[in-house]
């Protein structure tokens, strides 16, 4: 290995360590600190194709394949007796850890988008962010806001939080969310048609999907895994359109397919990161092109660099991203929000 190589593994999980995982995985903290000290492991990693070198995907593997959840010694010496066990499933899958919390940062924008809506997400992975009409919304606002007749107040002090159902009643499926700078939304989407687009789809029927699905939740995470199972079964009993294929190569011919009378929407969440710079530049071009569709994206400050400007630059308010998503409408930054959707910060007024 070349030291230059080694030394951009080495700052890429010391920042996973300081930026995404500090304050919300002890476990993953001490594992990536752990790692971006050790040599031996880290010329295993290099070994590896680079999107493959992941932290996500190493510790995921680990974790799935029985290494348990401790200390970082314990970590390694189970990685260099397992090696080619973790680097096959490695090269197998990928993190395509589906989030359903992010569904309640998408919310504020979909309410507020006149349906029926149909939906395309991409990088779906198992599609469970196609149905945010299908979960409840529990959201604790920094201000008092009015609840409409869709929503219903709980808590000790109802002015603070508001809870969001579908039309049928409470779902089986609930998601928190902290809101800031922000009014939770009135109510939830009409959902008229869904379809996602994944290189590899995850089947939510299958136990093993499931189970991988699992693993990729991070191991202090209980209520995120909880959501994840409550989720899982709820989209297995309606599983989505799912299209194997690059987000280039199959974006325009599913937006072909968009029912007449609806608003087509294409969202993604925590995915254009795992995709080269010249390709996110072009799918944000054509996006910007398509003045038919409602283009949604929620992911990092450097990922996409004229929305994470408009954060950097003090367009919004000078806020600082400080590992959260940018999300924006149609290539305008409009919040900040938590990875896992536990939060939203509105930057400039969505009314």
């Amino acid at each position: 290995m070349t030291e230059l190589d080694a030394e951009t593994v080495r700052d890429y999980y010391r920042t996973f360590a300081r930026v995404e995982a500090t304050d919300t995985s002890p476990i993953y903290t001490t594992w990536a600190e752990g790692v971006a000290a050790d040599d031996e492991v880290i010329g295993r990693l290099l070994d590896l194709p680079r999107p493959k070198r992941q932290a996500n995907l190493l510790f995921a593997a680990a974790r799935h394949l029985g290494a348990g959840e401790g200390s970082y010694a314990d970590l390694r010496t189970w990685l260099l007796e397992h090696w080619e066990e973790a680097r096959e499933l490695m090269l197998a899958r990928s993190t395509q850890t589906n989030e359903a919390g992010r569904c309640a940062t998408l919310l504020p924008v979909l309410a507020r988008i006149d349906g029926p809506l149909a939906l395309i997400e991409v990088g779906a992975s198992a599609g469970l962010c196609l149905y945010p009409d299908r979960y409840s919304y529990r959201y604790t606002i920094a201000e008092a806001a009015d609840p409409s007749t869709s929503a219903r107040t709980t808590g000790p002090d109802p002015a603070r939080t508001i809870q969001l159902d579908p039309p049928d009643g409470p779902s089986s499926v609930l998601i928190d969310c902290e809101l800031a700078n922000a009014s939770a939304p009135r109510g939830l989407p009409d959902v008229a048609w869904r379809a996602g687009i994944d290189l590899n789809p995850i089947d939510v029927t299958d136990a093993c999907e499931r189970e991988w699905l699992r693993s990729l939740v991070w191991p202090e995470h209980d209520v995120r895994r909880e959501r994840l199972i409550a989720a899982a079964a709820l989209v297995a009993k309606d599983p989505p359109r799912l299209v194997r294929g690059d987000l280039l190569e199959t974006i325009e011919s599913l937006l072909a397919e968009v029912p007449a009378g609806t608003q087509p929407v294409v969202f993604h969440s925590a995915v254009l990161a795992y995709v080269d710079a010249e390709a996110r530049a072009e799918f944000a071009s054509l996006m910007r092109s398509r003045e038919d569709v409602v283009w949604i994206s929620n992911e990092g400050a450097q990922v996409l660099p004229n929305i994470g400007a408009q954060v950097e630059a003090g367009v919004s308010g000078g806020h600082a991203a400080d590992g959260r998503f940018v999300l924006a409408v149609d290539g305008k930054a409009i919040a900040l929000t938590g990875p896992h959707g536990q939060t939203y910060e509105g930057l400039t007024p969505l009314n």
